[in-house]
């Protein structure tokens, strides 16, 4: 009898697991996608019992894998014109974070905003000048968008850092294609400060992050008093 009570239930959990399927109205966002795409789509709007869902650390994965192909510190050394030699001012600065505009956003499991766009920024120094490259991309779709910049030690005035407020959207409704309500998240920002402008990248909180922006403060400060 148990053994037969043990096949039931094997049985039916292999039911369970074949009809979970996407809804219809995640399928039509599918097209064209890439299977890592519609894993990211998935993740933010997937809701349900027999829906397919992926975890916080399996998206934290997909996004991990993305960053590793692109090679960044490599793409930022090639597009600022740059070899290893020329940069040994101080140690190159890795900066990375969300963005909440125009993206998926959720609150995962382990109460971490997480959202569809993601930036990663490099910054490296010479004896006379500061560069940034910030490389931003869709995880849900094939949009990025890169920047670079270069300033002389002397015209920088501060280094920064910015938490913001923002209001985002929460629990999608698949019908009617839009969030049922809103929700305020911190964000922070790192912002390194010219007159009349600021370069502004993403910068998730950490130690790891805090000292190399007390090391850039630090170099700053021995520039202006050379």
């Amino acid at each position: 009898m148990t053994v037969v009570i043990i096949i039931v239930v094997v049985i039916a959990l292999i039911v369970f697991f074949k009809m979970k399927s996407d809804p219809a109205e995640l399928k039509k966002l599918y097209k064209d996608r890439t299977p890592e795409q519609r894993d990211a789509i998935r993740y933010f709007l997937a809701d349900g019992c027999l829906s397919k869902k992926i975890s916080d650390s399996d998206y934290d994965a997909l996004i991990r894998r993305k960053i590793d192909s692109l090679n960044l510190r490599q793409k930022a050394l090639d597009k600022i014109g740059l070899d290893e030699d020329e940069i040994k001012e101080i140690e190159p600065v890795n900066l990375e974070g969300y963005r909440f505009d125009n993206a998926y956003q959720k609150l995962g499991d382990d109460k971490k905003w997480r959202s569809s766009k993601y930036e990663v920024t490099w910054i490296f120094a010479s004896d006379k000048q500061l560069y940034a490259y910030s490389y931003q991309f869709n995880t849900d779709e094939d949009g990025k968008r890169e920047r670079t910049e270069e300033y002389f030690w002397k015209d920088i005035t501060n280094f920064s850092t910015i938490t913001e407020t923002k209001e985002v959207g929460v629990d999608w409704d698949e019908k009617k294609g839009e969030y049922k309500s809103r929700k305020n998240i911190d964000t922070q920002d790192f912002a390194i400060v010219v007159p009349g402008d600021k370069y502004v990248c993403a910068a998730q909180q950490s130690e790891t992050v805090e000292n190399a922006i007390r090391a850039m403060k630090a170099k700053l400060r021995e520039k202006k008093n050379a």
